[in-house]
């Protein structure tokens, strides 16, 4: 199961666009099963290819980053971010103004109406 989660974790990462984050929760639920938001986090730690898979577009449902963020620590995770685009006072971003509109049926965004 895992390989397989990982992959459909892996494909909504990659869409995320750029200036734009999605929370642990959000991406879980475009994967398929919004309980995945953990296996969300084991798989963005795992990331194979961090490059071509944005993982540090992804915060926690208070617009965090993350502390353990595996490719250099927090600190790495705002200074990506704030090349995007993405103002991080604090180490949180600005849910309102910054996460990832696209919905899936019977999921709304942290923050969205």
């Amino acid at each position: 199961m895992a390989d397989n989660s990982f992959s459909r974790i892996y494909e909504v990462v990659r869409q995320i666009p750029r200036g734009t984050v999605a929370t642990y929760g959000q991406v879980a639920a475009l994967a398929g099963n919004r309980r995945w938001a953990r296996v969300v986090g084991y798989a963005l730690h795992a990331n194979p290819d961090p490059e071509g898979i944005p993982c540090y577009r992804v915060v926690n449902r208070f617009g965090e980053v993350s502390s353990a963020f595996a490719f250099g620590g927090g600190n790495r995770q705002i200074e990506l971010l704030e090349a995007d685009g993405i103002p991080c006072p604090g180490g949180r971003v600005d849910l309102s103004t910054y996460q990832w509109k696209r919905a899936v049926l019977g999921y709304v965004p942290d923050g969205a109406k």
